[in-house]
């Protein structure tokens, strides 16, 4: 299982499953280990270098609209965890007063904020690049930037500031996150392989939910640049991101073909892919 960052809590719940023996209980021996920032993890898993892989719905798409055939068959985040990190004594009460007011919006060039831009008009505000890290916010009162509600809000709580942050899925635009995909011809000649890899990851992160602490230890040991305690607050963060009324009247990890769809017809809009991708074709659902 490649990760498309480094351990962090986004990934809790595969490192359960591996701590408490969840893979191997169905039958799997599983390497969990990270491609590194940026790194197109799609595509290992479509060239055959790895079996399975965390990415975006978003990527999944752009995948098969360039011939890939890779498949979701399992999202830990219902919730897109992109949002917009502001100063709170700004006053602002809805996302798009980020972009109708004067200021600095620091952020990468991606779907979510070409998605931001086209939905709100884009205002005053001066838009650019996102170099990392939350120093230029904490020494500018009229700086927003991009953040995972895990990271930077944390991290600039801790130092003192005053963070809000609005999500990215409330304007509109809600792919699923840390999405687990493997090739297409697996899911049809590996059935019982996909199936017990689905099963343990929500057997996994249940766990993690219901308690982080033993593999936030397990990370911290690969992850020295977060401490116990940021380990703990993101994990919190993140869990009704996780966990929503949706997982719970079905089953963690959980996609439908609506919300496949919308977001196929998000990325024809944005001229990011050309045609839409048939929802049925971009994952598999293994049940309860």
């Amino acid at each position: 299982l490649t990760l498309d960052w480094k351990p962090e809590p986004e990934f809790g719940g595969f490192y359960a499953a591996q701590q408490d023996g969840d893979f191997a209980k169905h039958g799997l021996d599983v390497t969990i280990k990270s491609a590194g920032e940026g790194a197109p993890t799609w595509q290992l898993v479509a060239t055959g270098k790895t079996e399975f892989a965390t990415t975006a719905a978003d990527q999944v798409l752009i995948a098969r609209s360039q011939g890939a055939d890779v498949v979701a068959i399992f999202s830990v985040y219902q919730t897109f965890p992109q949002g917009i990190m502001v100063h709170k004594a700004r006053g602002f009460t809805r996302i798009e007063d980020v972009f109708h007011n004067p200021g600095t919006l620091a952020a990468e060039d991606d779907v979510w904020l070409h998605f931001c831009v086209g939905k709100f008009t884009k205002g005053p505000v001066t838009i650019t690049s996102y170099g990392g890290g939350i120093a230029a916010f904490l020494a500018k009162p009229d700086y927003s930037q991009q953040c995972f509600v895990t990271s930077e809000p944390i991290l600039a709580r801790q130092q003192g500031s005053d963070p809000q942050t609005f999500l990215i899925a409330d304007a509109g635009y809600n792919p699923y996150t840390t999405v687990v995909i493997t090739r297409g011809e697996y899911v049809k000649y590996a059935v019982p392989m996909v199936k017990s890899m689905a099963v343990a990851c929500r057997e996994g992160w249940r766990k993690y939910l219901d308690d982080p602490s033993p593999a936030n230890a397990v990370m911290g040991k690969l992850n020295s640049d977060m401490d116990a305690a940021t380990f703990a607050a993101a994990a919190a963060a993140q869990k009704p991101l996780i966990e929503t009324d949706d997982t719970k009247k079905t089953h963690l990890g959980v996609m439908t073909e609506q919300r496949w769809a919308t977001l196929s017809q998000q990325l024809v809009d944005l001229k990011v892919i050309d045609k839409p991708i048939p929802a049925g074709e971009c994952f598999i659902d293994v049940g309860k």
